[in-house]
C-alpha cells in the first residue's frame, strides 16, 4: 500500500537523503532525515514503507516543511528526541512496535504534539480506537499527498493561534496554557478536542455548522471520512466534560446542522 505521489518519487528523494546515527540510551538507530534546510517546522513521519514514505516527504517539502523519517518504532523514539518535531505522522503497521502503543506513548511524552494516523484499517471501529489511543486525526492508505499536507497544516495552524482565555458557563479555556478547568480542577484534554472546544466555546449561544468545524479543524482538505472523525470527537469531549448527551449542560446537538455550546 503507497501514498499517490508524483511519478518517480522515491528516485528523486536517493540523492537528498542521509542517514544519521542517533544514540539514546545506549541504543544506537538510524534516523533517515531530509531536506535539512532551513525549515523551522518538522514533521515526523514513522513509515516503514519507503514508497509512501518518500511521496509524504516529496508533499510535505512542497509544502515548505522539514521531514525526518523513521522506519521503525524503535527509530521514531529516537527521533521524537533527535529531531523535536512540531507533529507527528504515524503509521499503525510497522514492523517491531504496535502503532497503537506508540501512539499512546507519544500522546503521553511529548502531549502537546499532533498525531496523525495513518492506517490501512477502514473499519469504524479501527478509527475510534486509534483516535482514542490519542491520535487526533487519521488518513487511510491509499491517500493524496496533497490530503495529508492539507491536514498537516490545519493541525499546525490551530496550535498557532493568538493567547487567550475564555470563560463561558463555568467552564474556562486557558489558550496559552493549553489548559482547561472547571472550578478548579483541571480536564485533560487532547490537542483536538482542545480545538474543537475553543471553537465552540468562541461562538457560545452560537450554532457552530458541522461544516465549519469540519474546515477549521481539517482545513480545505478534509473530507467524508474527517465527518466520523468529528463524531468521534464530540462524543470524546463531552466524555471528558462529564457532559451527558440526554441533557447536556455545555455542548448541544443541533440536528442537521451542527453543535451549539451553552452561553451561560
Amino acid at each position: 500500500m503507497s501514498a499517490e505521489g508524483e511519478d518517480g518519487a522515491a528516485t528523486g528523494c536517493e540523492s537528498s537523503r542521509y542517514r544519521a546515527n542517533v544514540r539514546l540510551t545506549d541504543l544506537v538507530v538510524s534516523v533517515r532525515a531530509r531536506s535539512l534546510a532551513t525549515m523551522s517546522v518538522t514533521v515526523l513521519l514513522v513509515e516503514d514503507d519507503e514508497t509512501t514514505a518518500d511521496a509524504m516527504h516529496v508533499g510535505l517539502t512542497a509544502a515548505g516543511y522539514r521531514s525526518v523519517v523513521a522506519s521503525t518504532g524503535r527509530e521514531a523514539l529516537a527521533a521524537v528526541e533527535y529531531a523535536d518535531p512540531s507533529l507527528i505522522v504515524l503509521d499503525l503497521g510497522l514492523p517491531d512496535i504496535d502503532g497503537l502503543h506508540l501512539c499512546r506513548r507519544f500522546r503521553r511524552d511529548v502531549a502537546d504534539r499532533p498525531i496523525i494516523i495513518v492506517t490501512g484499517r477502514d473499519a469504524d471501529v479501527d478509527v475510534v480506537v486509534g483516535l482514542d489511543a490519542g491520535a487526533d486525526d487519521y488518513v487511510c492508505k491509499p491517500f493524496s499527498t496533497a490530503v495529508l499536507v492539507a491536514r498537516v497544516r490545519a493541525h499546525l495552524r490551530s496550535r498557532a493561534r493568538p493567547d487567550g482565555t475564555i470563560i463561558v458557563a463555568g467552564l474556562r479555556l486557558d489558550h496559552a496554557a493549553h489548559v482547561v478547568t472547571f472550578d478548579g480542577t483541571v480536564i485533560e484534554l487532547r490537542p483536538r478536542e482542545f480545538a474543537l472546544l475553543e471553537l465552540l466555546m468562541r461562538q457560545a449561544g452560537r450554532v457552530v455548522t458541522r461544516h465549519d468545524l469540519l474546515g477549521a479543524l481539517w482545513g480545505e482538505g478534509w473530507d467524508l471520512s474527517c465527518n466520523r472523525a468529528l463524531d468521534v470527537h464530540v462524543v470524546s469531549l463531552r466524555r471528558r466534560l462529564g457532559d451527558n448527551v440526554d441533557d447536556p449542560r455545555w455542548i448541544h446537538t443541533v440536528r442537521g446542522i451542527g453543535y451549539r455550546f451553552a452561553a451561560r
